[in-house]
Order: C-alpha cells, then sequence, then structure tokens
C-alpha cells in the first residue's frame, strides 16, 4: 500500500455564508415554499453557482432584466446586491409582487449616499466598476450625482470639490486597498466626510482578517467560491499580498489542479461570504483521498450577526 505524504490543512474561521447571504437564501426557499414555484430573481441572488443552480433546480427562474418577467403574480426577489431605485419603480408600474433582499449592511449604503446627496455634499463611491452592489449604490441617486474611484490614481485624477463632500463604500472591497484609498481622498478633501461606521461589512473584513492569520503559514491557499464573487476575490489578492506562493479560487473539488499543489505540506482553506460549506468539505475530501490529512481551524473572530427576512415572508412563514 503507497502512503501518503502528510499534509497539514489551516482552515480559517469564519469562513463562508455571512448573515447577508443566508437572509437571500432564505427569502428565495421561503417563498418557493409559501407561494411555490415559480419564483423569479433578478441577478443571481448570490455570487455562487452552486447555490444558483441549486435553487433553480427547486423552482427559481433567475433573469438579467425584468424584461424577462412575464405578467405573473409570483415573487419577483431583488438580489442581496441591492438594486438602482428605477428598478422597483418599473415593477411597481406593472404591479408586479417584489421582495427585496438586499443585504441590510448594503441598504445601510444607500441610505448613506441619500442623506449626504439631500445635505448637498458631492458624493464619492469607492468600489468596483459595473458591480451589481456599485450598479445599485449609483443608482439610488440622479444620474452624475456619484462619482465612483476604484484607485488611488482615480482619487488623483477627481476635479477639486468647492463645496461638501463625503464617500461611501462598497462593502466587499479589500479592507487594505480601501484603507489607501480612503487616506488618498482625505489628502486631497480634508473636509470629506466618512461613514459613521465603516461600509465594508463585517463579514468581508473578519473573512479576510483569517486570510491574513494563515497565509505566511501556507504552501498554498485555497479560496472557495465563484470568480465573479468580489469577496472571494478580495480573499485570493490577500492571501497573495500576504506571501502565499500558490493561490487559487476553487469553486468545486472537479477544478483542482493537482499539478499545481504538488509538493506542498501545508494548505490553507477559506471560503468566500457566498460559499456553502458542503463545497468546502467536498474540496478537503479531495485533499484527504490523496494526502494524510490533520486539520487545524483557526478562528480570528466569532460571528453571531443575524438578519430577519423581509416583512412579506416573516408575516407568512
Amino acid at each position: 500500500m503507497i502512503q501518503k505524504p502528510r499534509l497539514k490543512v489551516l482552515l480559517c474561521a469564519p469562513r463562508g455564508f455571512c448573515a447577508g447571504v443566508v437572509r437571500a437564501i432564505d427569502a428565495v426557499e421561503q417563498a418557493l415554499k409559501i407561494y411555490g414555484p415559480p419564483v423569479y430573481v433578478r441577478h443571481e441572488i448570490v455570487h455562487n453557482k452552486y447555490v444558483v443552480d441549486s435553487l433553480r433546480a427547486k423552482g427559481a427562474i433567475f433573469v438579467n432584466s425584468l424584461k424577462e418577467i412575464p405578467d405573473t403574480k409570483a415573487p419577483v426577489i431583488f438580489s442581496a446586491h441591492g438594486v438602482p431605485k428605477a428598478i422597483p419603480e418599473a415593477a411597481a408600474r406593472r404591479n408586479l409582487f417584489t421582495l427585496d433582499a438586499t443585504c441590510p449592511l448594503v441598504t445601510k449604503v444607500h441610505r448613506e449616499a441619500e442623506i449626504h446627496h439631500k445635505r448637498g455634499r458631492a458624493v464619492v463611491l469607492i468600489g468596483h466598476t459595473g458591480h451589481p452592489e456599485v450598479v445599485g449604490t449609483m443608482g439610488q441617486l440622479p444620474e452624475g450625482a456619484v462619482t465612483l474611484v476604484e484607485s488611488v490614481e482615480d482619487v488623483e485624477r477627481l476635479a477639486p470639490v468647492s463645496g461638501d463632500i463625503a464617500y461611501v463604500t462598497q462593502t466587499t472591497l479589500s479592507v487594505d486597498d480601501t484603507r489607501e484609498i480612503i487616506a488618498a481622498l482625505n489628502r486631497r478633501f480634508p473636509q470629506i466626510a466618512a461613514p459613521h461606521k465603516e461600509d465594508i461589512c463585517y463579514a468581508t473584513t473578519n473573512r479576510q482578517e483569517a486570510v491574513k492569520a494563515i497565509a505566511p503559514r501556507c504552501d498554498a491557499l485555497i479560496v472557495v467560491g465563484s470568480p465573479n464573487s468580489s469577496n472571494s476575490q478580495r480573499l485570493r489578492e490577500v492571501a497573495e499580498r500576504e506571501g502565499c506562493r500558490i493561490v487559487r479560487l476553487i469553486l468545486r473539488a472537479d477544478e483542482i489542479v493537482w499539478d499545481d499543489f504538488a509538493g506542498i505540506a501545508s494548505l490553507g482553506v477559506t471560503a468566500g461570504a457566498s460559499a456553502p460549506e458542503v463545497l468546502v468539505e467536498e474540496i478537503l475530501d479531495a485533499f484527504a483521498q490523496r494526502y494524510e490529512m490533520s486539520v487545524e481551524t483557526v478562528t480570528t473572530a466569532d460571528e453571531h450577526v443575524f438578519f430577519p427576512l423581509p416583512k412579506e415572508l416573516r408575516e407568512k412563514a
């Protein structure tokens, strides 16, 4: 019998689902249970193909536009990333029954941007062009009222502002990158108003801190998540920045390129906030077939955050 090589696995805690993702997925599942299929979902409810495919198999229909939804009494759910104001307004004109699964921490950013605008401040949004959360936040205000910056260089290119100015941020950014952009904003606009409480969400921050704790100790690190997941991509970047030489973003075990992990003695594993634990277990099982594994859980924070379902579902549940 061939002896398996030894592998030390450092498992990040916290990892995987955050409260906003749990709420959004539960909203779709409860709507399916209460109203029956189909339930329409505008945009992927969360950025994870496994989750989306699982809900599709239960009767959820995912669309990119309200135009794809027929006139119907079936529920229409807005994703955890949030939507521009024009979307619920368009749905109301068609008398569609909508449920808003926007993460409450994203809604907080929307409200902040609105308050700044009402107070006459120019609003700067730190985020990634085209990400649905950014599209939703910019869509809370009239066109042209929000200026998007993605980098320190973008800040340096901003036109001078004579009046008041404020900034908000996407909730799933790199904590370190955002800190640098905020410092650049403060240098250019010393009067700039900051959020009362940091906009980057607790789950994003906690998962990045856990990766920082293990990355220097690992020969390789796997982030379980989808390529279109912002928070998963940021975890990959954090691990690389912390000096881990082999970092891979992987959704399923069949995506593992085993040659990438040849000769490693230690492996870090984490999961983005939209990745279910079953996928972490699937990947660990795949390594267990090839290695004599020992697993150490490295805990850097305890999470006890809970968000209730949208009111319409709470009343029916």
